[in-house]
């Protein structure tokens, strides 16, 4: 299952068109003209793409760089950086004060092998690795305020390493007051961080009622509480529709069953591997499975989610998410091949 990891560069070549800068005068409403776009790329293999775009009778410029990502900027300049490798159309429209356009397309082809920051391989059997992973104990308040109805333990019954993978273990047993234990895994105060590709490779839970997830949390939860610190859930799946995956993000305003949420359908979830990643810059976070993107959330600095985060792996029973658990219910696995950070 594991890949060997390899330390990785950026390569960029760009197909690009350009024409001489115009003035961006607004003459009294007119439309664009005179539509300029051009690229540079960095030498020091970031992944960034430095756009310009310039026309005659232009207030605004509307990029589309090709992924999903689209950007208003006034002054038409703006340096990109692009999280993957692909040929991209990257699409600029210019506005006149009076709302008329024009519009110009280039296209770039970008090579991005990135640079692996950290990571577990999960290939040392037994418990998981201390140095890396924490565990919350308990039910929390109110099942951790899901309603969940789990008691979390740090026990290698619900949490080990073998055969290459972790296993979060969910059984149905009287412990502590609750029916069910499970595990959650946490990185907090032990490894965090700001912005990067992360990505697990994760084979899904099944049973009626289970809940796995992939989620990032605030750094400072502690001291400005949820959803203050912000939320990221990677991946998110219920055993009663295991093929659907759920991306979202919570923050002031859009918090529990507000957040903000985009969902995709894939094949075989709880049967075969697949791998969950984000990519997370300070102007944009997107959401793909198998390096297909299903959503893309608008970041600023007005939002949370420009701080280190830390990284969350736990399976769920029932709640207001999971929901009703199935009678039968013995036992079911989250299994984790690797989880990874890239820069």
């Amino acid at each position: 299952m594991k890949g060997k990891l390899v330390k990785y560069t950026v390569v960029i070549i760009a197909l690009l068109a350009s024409c001489s800068k115009s003035s961006t005068t607004d003459n009294s409403g007119s439309a664009p003209t005179n539509l300029s776009v051009s690229a540079v790329v960095a030498l020091d293999n970031s992944g960034n793409v430095s756009f310009t775009a310039s026309a005659t009778n232009a207030v605004s410029y509307d990029f589309d760089y090709g992924n999903g990502i689209f950007q208003t900027v006034p002054s038409g300049v703006i340096t990109y950086k692009y999280p993957a490798s692909g040929t991209y159309s990257v699409n600029v429209v210019a506005k006149s004060s009076t709302g008329q356009t024009v519009s110009k397309s280039i296209n770039i082809t970008v090579t991005v092998v990135l640079t692996l920051v950290w990571s577990d391989e999960f290939d040392v059997p037994g418990a998981p690795d201390p140095s890396k992973w924490g565990y919350d104990i308990g039910t929390g308040s109110g099942g951790w305020g899901n309603n969940e109805l789990e008691y979390y333990t740090n026990r290698p019954d619900n949490a080990i390493v073998s055969g290459g993978t972790l296993k979060i273990i969910a059984k149905k047993e009287s412990f502590m007051g609750s029916a069910y234990t499970s595990a959650r895994l946490l990185t907090m105060n032990k490894f965090s961080f700001q912005y990067g590709r992360i990505e697990i490779s994760a084979k899904l839970s099944s049973a009626l009622g289970t809940w796995p997830a992939f989620w990032l949390l605030g750094n400072n939860i502690s001291s400005v509480g949820w959803p203050n610190c912000g939320e990221i859930d990677v991946m998110e799946q219920k055993g009663s529709d295991q093929n659907k995956i759920y991306g979202t993000v919570h923050y002031p305003g859009h918090s529990g069953s507000n957040g903000d949420v985009s969902t995709t359908v894939i094949a075989n979830a709880s049967t075969a591997f697949h791998k969950y990643a984000l990519d997370w810059t300070p102007s944009y976070i997107s959401f793909s499975v198998d390096g297909v993107i299903f959503k893309i959330f608008t970041n600023n600095g007005s939002l949370p989610f420009n701080q280190n985060f830390f990284v969350i792996l736990n399976l769920a029973i029932g709640g207001n998410f999971g929901g009703a658990v199935d009678p039968g219910f013995t036992s079911d696995v989250l299994e984790v091949d690797y989880v990874r950070l890239y820069h």
